[in-house]
C-alpha cells in the first residue's frame, strides 16, 4: 500500500479521536484502532516511512500516538 494512502488513513482516524477531551486517551485510541484493524504489514509501512521522512503529512496527534506507542504497534519482526 502507498505510505501516503496510509498516512491519511492514520490521519482519519486521528481527526476521529481528536475530538477526546482527553489527549491521552485521544493518543491511545489511535494506537488502539490501528493495532486491531490494521494488518502487520501496514505497520510496517507507516513505521518504516517514518523512519524514512516520507510522513511529513500526519497530524500532530496522530505522529506523537504512533512515537509513544510504537513498540506496541510494530510487528513482532521489528522488535
Amino acid at each position: 500500500m502507498d505510505i501516503h494512502n496510509l498516512v491519511h488513513m492514520a490521519n482519519q482516524i486521528g481527526e476521529f479521536f481528536s475530538a477526546y477531551p482527553d489527549r491521552n486517551e485521544a493518543m491511545e485510541g489511535i494506537a488502539t484502532h490501528i493495532r486491531k484493524f490494521w494488518e502487520p504489514r501496514m505497520r510496517l509501512q507507516l513505521f518504516e516511512g517514518i523512519d524514512a521522512g516520507h510522513t511529513g503529512e500526519l497530524t500532530e496527534l496522530v505522529a506523537q500516538s504512533l512515537s509513544l506507542h510504537r513498540a506496541s504497534l510494530q510487528p513482532a519482526a521489528l522488535r
